[in-house]
């Protein structure tokens, strides 16, 4: 059996994803709605900012009264604070204005109080010639009212939040999110704080996935440790798929005689992509049980992580209806060498130095601790041997992550 192409899994778990009943709606406040992914597009319902205003602590006056303000100056009729309405500006005066207060009506150009003397009599005398306009923000300058700002299907991050909040809406709507179960399989594994056993390891997959889903915004089942056995494993299959809209699993997926995870799903439910050409991550499976969605995580730590966020979390998104999914690189050079060409894509763990991408240490799929000390993922093609200097695609968890 060939190995699948990261790329075109990923276009098959996309696909799977957008074929699903789309997810309900809800209507909640802006402030609940960091990571959420919009159901239906948003509009400013005012220009931004709803009127001229001036840019810097200054002056305001009508242009045509430049040269006569540098000449003789002239007097201040009104103080002008922001949160104020001004009067109407007096012909052949100036107005004392500070930052993002309103313009008064007749006003069209503001100077910096730096380039300004005020004599004794109140007069104040511009310094220097300006151009009409100058230090003004004019009315609707960010924003136009009705202009579409965010579409169905975006995620709102906090500047999001903040542009949304400027046009006075309260709420948006946005896709309820998904039931996730997180199950970890594994005689071997046990929990923290209980004493380990011969043989036996911490399950920390079930750790790192409930972060990153929770991080997310989806709501967790936590399903706790599978054991390596048929029955056990088809009967909380079956209870999840009721439970969950998504089967998320670590382990069990591969090939050994106790990999029974595997064995269900090709046995008694639907197998849809096995097998990819990624590493770590090799035995990553999209299956279906009793029609649910069951993505299989490999069990090593690494392989783990490095799957949810290339292959699980654009799927996730993508079932909230989010366009923007595909997690984006940047080309950094790499400050290290790799001369052990693979068959598959490798994405290592790593962090930006000052000669560019430098690896965080063991790159093994056992190891989870580099993947602390890194900041993101660097992609070595399969097929590649790479010299310092050599640009590279550098995935930030930044962006893998958020």
């Amino acid at each position: 059996m060939s190995l699948l192409p990261v790329g075109e899994a990923l276009a098959r778990l996309l696909d799977s994803a957008a074929a699903e009943t789309p997810r309900a709606v809800e209507q909640i406040a802006l402030s609940e709605a960091l990571g959420r992914v919009l159901a239906t597009s948003v509009q400013a319902k005012c220009d931004v900012p709803p009127w001229d205003n001036s840019a810097m602590d200054g002056f305001a006056l009508h242009s045509t009264d430049i040269p006569l303000a540098c000449a003789q100056g002239l007097p201040i009729s009104q103080r002008i604070t922001a949160g104020m309405a001004p009067g109407p500006l007096v012909p052949g005066t100036c107005a004392r204005i500070f930052t993002g207060a309103p313009l008064p009506q007749g006003a069209d150009t503001v100077e910096m109080q730096e380039n300004v003397e005020v004599d004794a009599t109140g007069r104040a005398r511009f310094l220097q010639p300006l151009r009409p306009g100058q230090n003004v923000r004019p009315r609707g300058q960010d924003i136009i009212a009705g202009t579409t700002l965010f579409d169905a299907g975006h995620l709102l991050l906090p500047q999001d939040m903040g542009v949304i909040a400027s046009v006075g809406v309260s709420s948006v709507q946005v896709s309820a999110p998904l039931r996730v179960a997180i199950l970890s399989t594994g005689d071997e594994l046990v929990e923290p704080g209980t004493p380990l056993g011969g043989g036996q390891i911490y399950n920390s997959n079930r750790y790192t996935l409930l972060g990153a889903v929770e991080r997310l915004g989806q709501q967790v089942v936590d399903a706790g440790i599978l054991p390596d056995e048929p029955a056990a494993t088809r009967q909380r299959l079956e209870q999840l798929s009721q439970q969950a809209d998504v089967i998320l699993t670590s382990g069990g997926v591969s090939v050994g005689e106790a990999d029974y995870l595997g064995q269900a799903l090709r046995e008694h439910g639907e197998v849809d992509l096995w097998k990819l050409a990624i590493k770590p991550g090799k035995p990553f499976t999209l299956g279906r049980f009793a029609g649910t969605p069951v993505l299989g995580l490999p069990g090593n730590p690494a392989a783990s992580l490095v799957t949810y966020l290339l292959l699980v979390k654009p799927y996730l998104l993508r079932r909230l209806g989010c366009q923007a999914v595909k997690p984006q690189s940047v080309p950094v050079p790499a400050s290290f060498s790799w001369n052990k060409p693979g068959s598959r894509d490798e994405y290592l763990r790593a962090h930006l130095g000052t000669a560019g991408i430098e690896l965080t240490g063991n790159q093994s799929s056992g190891i989870l601790s580099t993947a602390s000390r890194a900041q993101g993922l660097v992609l070595v093609p399969a097929g590649t041997q790479v010299q310092p200097g050599q640009p590279l695609s550098y995935f930030p968890f930044t962006g893998l992550l958020g």
